[in-house]
């Protein structure tokens, strides 16, 4: 009998012919968006205009970064099953055909192991990982908690990944160019602002920022942020200290002012827990 490698085959051990699985990752094609119709089942009924002329104009500009999703119907139509607003911003864009991948009707639980199989490569961008793991969850139906059971990576990992695919198009394109690393992305993903993300990424590329300078800078736009919001939050006429001091001694809480030239503004009341809370209420009531 031969001696079994201590190590295992590897994950193509676990699933009956692997290369034929890897063969039936469908390719990119490219689709007349006339032969593309809306799946009738589709539960997003809203889109947002603005959103979809943005996305359009970068459309425009470098084209679409993930391939729709389509599934061919008997009348030689396609119909989609992923990338709605991919597919309506296109049409704004006046693009003729589109990038997808196409699907059988009956091939999901082939796709899904595929797509697992896929995942292991090596040479795989992070945004090529980030589009496996969003068909895993959108066309295969599993959550994050089945994909990190999949693929054996904790799930803060994954949700780290999908993250990716809400950063600019142009940021996306930068890391599958490999003009940024994983760690300039996860930066760059804790900034709420599109146009500061792109700023900064245009300041990666061009003064090759290392990781931890850009951590640096995120962190310190993040306290800058944080100053501005505390400040303006309290920003108040001097002559209404009394007020404020008067409240928080009354309520026995600290109390945030705000009043602009107008004179409109707000109080904020924080506190600790519910039955603080009640506390406060019951304090304001005697004021009555």
């Amino acid at each position: 009998m031969a001696k079994r490698s201590a190590l295992g085959r590897g994950l193509g051990a676990l699933i009956d012919d692997a290369e034929k699985i890897m063969e039936s990752v469908p390719s990119i094609n490219e689709i007349e968006l006339s032969k593309i119709e809306a799946n009738p089942f589709q539960p997003r009924s809203r889109f947002d205009q603005e959103s979809l002329n943005d996305l359009a104009t970068s459309i425009k500009e470098i084209g679409i970064i993930q391939p729709l999703t389509l599934r061919k119907t008997d009348d030689d139509k396609y119909q989609i099953i992923a990338g709605e607003r991919r597919f309506r911003a296109a049409q704004i864009a006046g693009l003729k055909r589109i990038p997808a991948y196409i699907r059988h009707a009956d091939d999901e639980g082939m796709l899904e192991m595929a797509l697992v199989e896929n995942i292991q490569r090596e040479d795989l961008d992070a945004i090529e990982i980030a589009f496996s793991y969003n068909r895993l969850i959108e066309e295969c139906k599993l959550t994050q908690e089945n994909l990190s059971e999949r693929v054996g990576k904790k799930r803060s990992t994954i949700a780290n990944y999908l993250r990716l695919l809400k950063l600019p198009a142009i940021i996306q394109k930068g890391i599958r160019d490999k003009e940024l690393l994983m760690g300039h992305a996860r930066a760059l993903i804790n900034i709420d602002d599109h146009d500061t993300q792109v700023s900064i990424y245009e300041q990666i590329v061009k003064n090759d920022l290392s990781v931890r300078k850009v951590e640096e800078l995120v962190r310190k736009l993040g306290e800058t942020e944080k100053e501005q919001e505390v400040k303006n939050r309290s920003k108040y006429p001097k002559a209404y200290q009394s007020v404020k001091d008067e409240l928080s001694e009354v309520l026995d809480s600290h109390v945030d002012l705000s009043m602009n030239n107008r004179g409109r503004g707000k109080i904020v009341i924080p506190f600790k827990s519910a039955r603080d809370l009640e506390r406060i209420v019951e304090l304001i009531k005697k004021q009555q």
